[in-house]
């Protein structure tokens, strides 16, 4: 390998040096054993390998940019919500009523159906003390959840693998997409990265990769990103796995997803083994799920998968954007909920989504709306306690702080309900301390 590269771009220096490197590690051959056992295993099995303490699977969603929660369960009766939004407020004719005076967005015909089947619950004003409404220390905070005023090396799904997970196979998380998000971040790493059964990584440690993550960190902070905490730019995808700012790109790289191309056939082979038995819509979102659904059909052991949906930042032109994120959203869940029941594999999988934050009450000049605080959690599957749950946000102006709504649900009241709920493992461990689990499942 050349000891002097060109750094074009932040993929060919991770793919030169990082990658490179690789090769000459034992990974590869690990991982063929590995893959190998599993395949040996899900052989006759149309269902999940049982790994950890129970079967249970769990699926992260992130809607990436701050979804504008106001209007997605729409308070479609509240006369100080179109006061706040004469132009892009909903009306009565452009919802799907939930309880006469709330209703989904009309492009959520798929939610409109889980939830109506029974198999979806919203949680509404959810957040956290103290709100950032920078995209990237929010989600930062909703993936370590950690305090706002405090930065947390590890992240809550990496710090769950170390508690609830020792000796589980790497395939223990799964993020469909180019980079493992913050919350796989764990003291003893695991979780594979994939977009596709041909071409995945997984994480490692070594002096090799180490120095390569210094260098990139060291990029990274020569060009950090922008701060816009009040509204800037528009974003307009951002990914799960974005870099973080305050140097924890070093800790990310030292963690990084290794390409193990010599056994991208075992994985192959795994998704192979179940046909996806609905139709998805042809996004990114709805590949991604589909994928998930063929892991899990083929057999695959992984206790938690991540995938994400960017394009949330609406500053301008909100309702066509937000119309179509929506539908997408919607459309992908419900079919991979009908290929978790065609499967018979819907009793042991949960969908959970988030947002990195809602959008202000009033829009503003654009069309839009700017970076706010609380917004809704949809939570989906078989057991879970369907409807509204919580208290939806009063939008009286004496009720808001600097313009955005308050929340009336901590998120990590979710994550410990999930963590113990679903999981079966103790959540104060992995979220710092004990929260009252919200009454999901």
């Amino acid at each position: 390998m050349k000891n002097e590269i060109t750094l074009q771009t932040r993929r060919e220096f991770l793919r030169t040096t990082v990658l490179g490197s690789a090769l000459s590690w034992t990974v590869p051959a690990f991982l063929a054993n590995t893959l190998t056992a599993l395949q040996s295993e899900a052989a006759d099995s149309g269902t999940q390998i049982v790994t950890g303490k129970d079967s249970t699977i769990l699926v992260v969603l992130q809607m990436a940019g701050g979804n504008d929660g106001l209007n997605t369960v729409v308070p479609f009766t509240n006369d100080f919500y179109h006061k706040a939004r004469p132009k892009i407020g909903l009306s009565a004719q452009q919802v799907l009523s939930l309880n006469g005076e709330i209703g989904f967005n009309s492009a959520l015909a798929g939610f409109k159906n889980l939830y109506d089947s029974g198999n979806l619950a919203v949680v509404q004003g959810v957040g956290y003390p103290n709100p950032n409404r920078s995209h990237f220390r929010s989600t930062e905070i909703w993936q370590t959840a950690s305090a706002s005023d405090r930065v947390e090396k590890y992240g809550w799904l990496g710090r769950y693998f170390d508690n609830a997970c020792s000796g589980a196979d790497p395939t223990v998380g799964v993020t469909i997409g180019s980079q493992l998000p913050q919350a796989f971040f764990a003291k003893q790493p695991k979780g594979i990265c994939l977009n596709n059964p041909q071409n995945y990584r997984f994480m490692a440690n070594g002096s090799a990769t180490e120095e390569s993550y210094k260098k990139l960190n060291e990029m990274e902070m020569a060009s950090p990103a922008p701060d816009d905490s009040n509204s800037g730019g528009t974003i307009g995808s951002l990914a799960a796995g974005m870099p973080m700012q305050g140097g924890s790109a070093v800790d990310f790289i030292s963690r990084t997803a290794l390409d193990a191309q010599m056994s991208s056939d075992k994985v192959r082979d795994i998704a192979a083994k179940a046909q996806n038995q609905a139709t998805y819509p042809g996004s990114q979102l709805g590949n991604s799920l589909k994928l998930v659904a063929k892991l899990i059909g083929g057999g695959l052991p992984t206790r938690v998968y991540y995938v994400s949906q960017g394009g949330y930042d609406t500053h301008t032109n909100q309702v066509n954007t937000q119309t179509r994120l929506l539908q997408d959203l919607g459309d992908s869940t419900k079919a991979f909920v009908e290929d978790m029941k065609a499967q018979a594999n819907m009793q042991r999988v949960l969908v959970m989504t988030f947002s990195e934050f809602g959008r202000r009450v009033s829009e503003n000049a654009n069309g839009g709306t700017d970076h706010g605080a609380a917004a809704p959690m949809f939570i989906v599957g078989n057991k879970v306690k369907a409807g509204l749950l919580g208290k939806y946000p009063s939008l009286a102006p004496e009720d808001l702080f600097q313009g955005d709504i308050k929340y009336n649900v901590d998120f990590r009241n979710v994550y410990a309900a999930v963590l113990e709920n679903w999981l079966k493992t103790k959540s104060a461990p992995v979220l710092g301390k004990q929260f009252e689990p919200l009454p999901l499942v």
